[in-house]
């Protein structure tokens, strides 16, 4: 089972806390916990499973989590775990120093590193999604990644913008990924990792070709779904941004097994396909979608739409709003 869902609220009020330690502790690592919401813990954990990559979801209203010396010398699994803040706020200290951590911020910690976080979220929603690694499988020496433990990185914009969506992504089509996913999944996330960790030490070169050319396939996906509407993006135009030949560009995606006309295409297609099946878009016309998601030849559209999917973009959009009439349920609403 990749993926696995838990909540507190499975037990009364008095016993969730307790819980909640027991559960982490065999999903992180055993640390000392502490909340204002002792009494009644309200907590989520959602995790994907990658083999030695562990990816989770959590949400909770506060907590503080301890990891001492002697914590370490009782049990240590030697790993990195990184945080990434969906929302809410935090403060990590080592030594004597603190540091303030907020929405959208990235920061990695070592399990042989003594520390104390402070964590405010929100029980309803996401607080962070947690990244949890040994620290050999990291392509990148400890040496190099030492000074930026406890550091906060900027995960808005930039490389760390891409891992940051990357981890959102994860968590959100958890449920969508087979076994045979695995691999490609923990090696993505640990390439980008990567990635993110030698730029905010200027220290690209010390990646693999491998690792550099998976951070930018990486790079380009996120460009190419934040400008899908765009009808002017083509392959030539995406390559131009970011600086790197045509070649190159056709070159990252064969080794997906794909061409980056193809992948583009069919990332409007899947769009566009999403929309006609929403009935609170149903009073939008077909050709209007259509153009939403980049495509400006309704006859062309409707050709690739009907290749793709079977039927005509009409009669899809006319099956779904019929399906949608004949039940009860969300889409009725």
């Amino acid at each position: 089972m990749l993926v696995t869902e838990f909540s507190t609220g499975v037990v009364e009020a008095p016993e969730r806390f307790a819980l909640w330690q027991e559960v982490t502790e065999r999903s992180h690592m055993r640390n000392g916990l502490r909340s204002d919401d002792h009494d009644d813990f309200r907590a989520r954990m959602r995790g994907l499973d990658l083999g030695e990559v562990q990816v989770s979801a959590l949400a909770f209203p506060h907590l503080e989590v301890v990891r001492t010396a002697k914590l370490i010398r009782q049990s240590d699994p030697e790993v990195y775990q990184i945080n990434c803040f969906l929302g809410g706020r935090g403060i990590v200290s080592v030594g004597k120093y603190d540091t303030t951590l907020h929405t959208g911020d990235l920061v990695v910690m070592d399990s042989s590193l003594a520390y104390r976080g402070d964590v405010r979220g929100d029980s309803g929603r996401w607080s962070h999604v947690t990244v949890q690694c040994p620290r050999g499988l990291l392509p990148l020496p400890a040496k190099a990644v030492r000074p930026l433990l406890a550091v906060p990185i900027s995960g808005r914009s930039g490389m760390g913008g891409v891992f940051a969506r990357w981890l959102s992504d994860l968590n959100a089509r958890a449920d969508e990924f087979s076994p045979a996913d695995v691999p490609t999944l923990a090696s993505v996330t640990m390439d980008l990792l990567a990635s993110v960790l030698a730029r905010c030490l200027d220290s690209e070169e010390a990646l693999s070709p491998e690792a550099r050319r998976t951070a930018l396939r990486a790079r380009v996906v996120a460009f190419v779904e934040r400008h899908l509407a765009d009808p002017d993006l083509t392959p030539r135009a995406v390559a131009e941004a970011h600086h790197i030949s045509l070649r190159l560009l056709q070159q990252l995606f064969a080794e997906v097994d794909t061409s980056p006309a193809a992948w583009m295409r069919r990332r409007r297609l899947e769009r566009c396909h999403l929309d006609l099946a929403d009935p609170r878009l149903s009073a939008h016309p077909i050709q209007a979608v259509a153009e939403r998601w980049g495509f400006t030849n309704a006859t062309h559209f409707s050709r690739l739409f009907r290749a793709t999917y079977g039927m005509p973009p009409r009669d899809f959009r006319n099956l779904m709003l019929a399906g949608c009439a004949n039940r009860q349920g969300p889409c009725a609403e």
